[in-house]
């Protein structure tokens, strides 16, 4: 099937276009900036660099569930929620 849509430009606020596994790490950026995170283990805190500001932000609890996060980082100190997936 064609994508009709592959030349439209896609907001932040538009659907994902890929994604990718996280593994937490206090010196490796992800391979590409994410906009959103899902939790698919247990919950717990997510330590990230911002890919906006540079500024690294710890969330308080978070249960399974997807939330919108713009990182270039996922921290492994301070980042206890597991199985965690990048939205591109």
């Amino acid at each position: 099937m064609s994508d009709q849509f592959k030349n439209h430009a896609i907001g932040v606020d538009g659907p994902a276009v890929g994604a990718l596994a996280v593994v937490p790490s206090n010196t490796d950026d992800l391979a590409q900036a994410i906009r959103a995170i899902t939790i698919g283990g247990e919950g717990g805190a997510v330590s990230f660099i911002s890919s906006r500001d540079g500024q690294t932000y710890t969330t308080g609890f978070l249960p399974v569930g997807t939330y919108p996060l713009c990182a270039r980082r996922i921290r492994l100190t301070g980042t206890t929620a597991t199985l965690i997936t990048g939205w591109i």
